[in-house]
C-alpha cells in the first residue's frame, strides 16, 4: 500500500491522540455558567475523537502500517499542539476546540485528496465522514460562541 498514505494516517493517529487528551482536559476543568452544557459536549467530542482515532489506527494496520502508540510519538507527530488548560475560561476552551477542529478539518481535506489520488476509496470514504462530523461540530461550537461558522 502507498507509504505516503500510511505516513498521513500515522500523523492522523497522532493528532487524534493529542486532540482526545485535550478534550478530556476541557471536560475535567470546565467551570462557569456553561458547565453542564460544556461538560457534556466535551465528553461527546472526546468520545467521537476516540472512535475516529481507533478506526484510523485499525485502517492503518489493515493496509500494512504500524500506528504510533506512545504519548511521545503522538506529541512528536501531531498537528495539534498540547496545552494545559487548567484555569482557562469555558469560552477559551471552546475557542481552542474550534481552532483544533479546524486544523483537523484541513488535515482531513488533504487526506481526502491524497487517498483519492492513491485509489484508496475505503480510507477516503472514512476521512470524508470524519471531516463532515468535524465541520458540523465547528458550526455548533461557533453558534455557541455567537459566531458564523467560518468566522475566526
Amino acid at each position: 500500500m502507498n507509504k505516503e498514505v500510511q505516513e498521513y494516517l500515522n500523523n492522523t493517529v497522532a493528532s487524534y491522540g493529542v486532540l482526545y487528551i485535550k478534550l478530556h482536559q476541557h471536560h475535567f476543568y470546565v467551570q462557569g455558567s456553561h458547565f453542564f452544557i460544556l461538560h457534556e459536549k466535551f465528553e461527546e467530542l472526546y468520545d467521537e475523537a476516540h472512535e475516529q482515532f481507533d478506526e484510523i489506527a485499525e485502517r492503518l494496520v489493515t493496509i500494512g502500517g504500524k500506528p504510533y502508540a506512545t504519548l511521545q510519538e503522538f506529541l512528536d507527530h501531531s498537528i495539534i499542539e498540547e496545552n494545559p488548560y487548567a484555569g482557562a475560561s469555558d469560552i477559551e476552551m471552546v475557542q481552542s476546540t474550534v481552532s483544533d477542529l479546524r486544523l483537523m478539518s484541513e488535515h482531513l481535506g488533504k487526506g481526502i485528496k491524497l487517498t483519492g489520488d492513491a485509489g484508496d476509496d475505503v480510507t477516503q470514504d472514512r476521512l470524508i465522514d470524519y471531516r463532515t462530523e468535524i465541520d458540523k461540530n465547528i458550526w455548533m461550537l461557533q453558534a455557541f460562541l455567537g459566531k458564523d461558522p467560518m468566522e475566526d
